[in-house]
């Protein structure tokens, strides 16, 4: 029941992002969709974060390269690990052209990812991956920018343990910071890499 909600609040946000700058228009056919936006989307804004060494980060580090951004967490038990991996296997497959491309995970979980803990993590998945954290405030203002939702939920509050709901896009964002697309989870690495490679 929890995904549901957070996929109605996820669709909710993209529809509003799409549609407050841009026009969105969907056609349905017999077997496909074809999605056609035109303006821009409201996805995306400056951010300052914590990078590995403590020092704070800011989106404008990243102009000159596309971003592959994810929001997740570390203690996340399935989901993240898997698209994260996904994303370092599409990069994979771009070959050299993969330069020209930043991954960034941004935890949800400041509470626990401090910066080691969170570039520990994306070291896992290969050099390229950049981890930030943050206040809770910074956390939230990022996350805001780029539309996801998320929420704690703990089955026992007697308990330390808790999970992290939240949605599961990877948004692609242009050298200028703006964005260009997003991939929803389970879209495989060579989809996305075809992608990429238009962009690049």
């Amino acid at each position: 029941m929890r995904g549901r909600i957070l996929t109605a609040i996820v669709a909710g946000f993209l529809i509003g992002a799409l549609g407050g700058a841009a026009a969105l228009v969907l056609t349905r056919g017999a077997s496909d969709q074809t999605v056609t936006t035109t303006g821009k989307a409201l996805i995306g804004g400056p951010f300052t974060l914590v990078g590995k060494d403590g020092k704070p980060v800011t989106d404008q580090a990243f102009r000159g390269k596309y971003m592959l951004v994810f929001f997740g967490y570390t203690h996340c038990p399935d989901l993240c690990p898997a698209e994260l991996q996904v994303i370092a296997a599409a990069l994979d497959e771009l070959g050299p052209k993969a330069n020209d491309v930043i991954p960034i995970f941004i935890t949800l979980d400041p509470e626990r990812d401090t910066p080691m803990v969170v570039a520990d993590y994306v070291m896992n998945f290969g050099p390229r991956f950049v981890g930030l954290t943050g206040s809770p405030e910074q956390v939230a203002e990022a996350a805001k920018a780029y539309r996801i939702a998320y929420s704690k939920f703990q089955e026992d509050p007697t308990k330390d343990d808790y999970s992290i709901d939240h949605s599961a896009l990877v948004y692609l964002m242009d050298k200028n910071g703006e964005y260009v697309t997003h991939f929803a989870y389970g879209t495989p690495a060579a989809k996305i890499a075809e992608a990429l490679r238009r962009y690049l």
